[in-house]
């Protein structure tokens, strides 16, 4: 079982670093393009008259809640089994889309990896300890009436004394690996094991959602950074345009005209790399679903985090619950009391020996451990509560910048109307709102994305 956890978390942590790869390379494409058209002798912006927007709405009353966190189960009176709480409605993906709400029950039903570890779940449940209790005490009686009979037996009948002992010894070791077993059950210990068994089964299962949905959340900003690079290549083919015809008139030189083709020729190569990174991790994602792979899977945008949902977050409060729940605070718990028993039968307080020194220097470093994982444990969760409430100024400060372009817009545009202002002028305008624009949806993204976290966090102890 051990043996097969380990190759469990092994193909967890390819999954994991796959997703944090996506957001990386999503990253250093846009920050790569940015650079490339830095500098550029003119920029020009979008189509006149597209560029209206509208300010991403308030969360009201009325508003859906957030699917962010773990899907909610149905609550059921443990006494009565009556539902007190009903499943969240499911509403299916078109062909060839996945929403985010339906992310985690798409991997629950296909992902190959989960299934996997919830079969192993299942054939732990499945134990019925009465009957394997009954089945070992009548191992254990038969094995000591077999002992019995060879003792009984004379030597020359069992192939000699030697041939004898020997067979006895085997039945020895095989009645007390029984016993073992016989009294882990009768002191519950092996019900004890095997339920943390199963927590740390369904940890491995969560963690996997959390890679799927952190890669869903990785594409849509990916998505974004590329409607932001066809935004500055239309900037910059006008540019290339309007450079061309200054040349023919003497305007420019060769060298200035050939830098600004230089530049267009870079962004269109960031572009395609960005499309490359888009395409092979939506075949992660489809990998993930269990869907067909075919690199083509349509996102749906990712949800809005409401101001009650931000309110409601306390804290010291989700700060417990998270450790409550933390498999990887259990896990360290564990090492802690082995290494107690360790120190408890290695170490005597009368004695002075160098064995019963290490014994005590092991089992200070284990508490020493322990107590810094909790600390580390707390840390984290703690810098996720401030991320989250950085991230939420972050958008509301991007909302107040886009309101104010869309009023600088609305002027130019009427200037432009008027005949005071070139059409470049507006269109460099109308740039500035779609950049405004952009940043509003990728801080909205990056909101969700950290708040998700903490829900993980808080509803099941997950902090990665």
């Amino acid at each position: 079982m051990k043996q097969k956890i380990v190759a469990l978390l092994l193909v967890l942590a390819l999954t994991l670093s796959l997703c944090a790869v996506s957001a990386l390379a999503g990253e250093e494409s846009r920050e790569r393009t940015e650079d490339q058209t830095a500098g550029t002798a003119e920029t020009t912006g979008a189509e006149d008259g597209g560029a209206e927007a509208q300010a991403p709405e308030e969360g009201g009353e009325t508003e859906i809640p957030s699917p962010a966190g773990p899907d909610a189960e149905p609550e059921v009176d443990p006494e009565t089994g009556e539902t007190l709480t009903e499943a969240a409605e499911i509403v299916p993906d078109e062909l060839g889309t996945v929403s985010f709400e339906n992310v985690e029950r798409r991997m629950r039903e296909n992902n190959l990896q989960i299934l996997t570890l919830e079969e192993s779940v299942r054939s732990i449940e499945d134990i019925d300890y009465d009957d394997l209790y009954e089945d070992l005490r009548k191992q254990l009686n038969s094995i000591a009436k077999t002992q019995w009979g060879i003792v009984m037996t004379p030597s020359e009948y069992l192939g000699g004394d030697y041939t004898k002992d020997k067979t006895y010894n085997q039945l020895d070791q095989a009645y007390d690996a029984v016993r073992d077993q016989f009294d882990a059950i009768k002191d519950g210990e092996m019900q004890e094991d095997n339920a943390d068994i199963v927590r740390q089964l369904n940890n491995l299962q969560d963690q996997i959602v959390m890679a799927g949905e952190a890669t869903y959340v990785a594409l849509v900003s990916m998505e974004t950074q590329e409607a932001n690079l066809q935004r500055q290549l239309a900037a910059l083919d006008r540019t290339v345009e309007e450079m061309e015809l200054r040349y023919q008139m003497g305007q420019i030189s060769a060298l200035q005209l050939s830098q600004t083709k230089a530049g267009q020729a870079s962004l269109v190569s960031g572009l395609e790399t960005l499309r490359m990174n888009i395409k092979t991790y939506k075949y992660q994602l489809e990998m993930l679903l269990g869907a067909e792979q075919t690199g083509e899977i349509r996102l749906g945008p990712v949800p809005a985090v409401t101001e009650k949902q931000i309110a409601a977050m306390d804290l010291e409060a989700d700060l417990l619950a998270a450790k409550e729940k933390s498999w990887e605070l259990r896990d360290a718990a564990k090492t802690l009391e082995d290494a107690r028993e360790d120190f408890k039968d290695n170490y005597s307080y009368s004695s002075t020996s160098l064995k019963s020194k290490q014994a005590l220097h092991t089992w200070n470093a284990a508490q020493y451990t322990y107590n810094n994982t909790v600390q580390n444990y707390e840390l984290r969760f703690r810098a996720l509560y401030a991320q989250v409430l950085d991230c939420k100024q972050i958008w509301e400060a991007a909302k107040i910048s886009l309101a104010c372009e869309q009023s600088d817009y609305a002027a130019m545009e009427l200037k432009y109307q008027q005949g005071t202002i070139s059409k470049n002028a507006l269109l460099s305008a109308g740039d500035d709102l779609h950049a405004a624009e952009e940043t509003v949806k990728t801080s909205a993204n990056e909101l969700f994305s950290n708040y998700n976290t903490y829900c993980w966090a808080v509803q099941h102890g997950i902090l990665n």
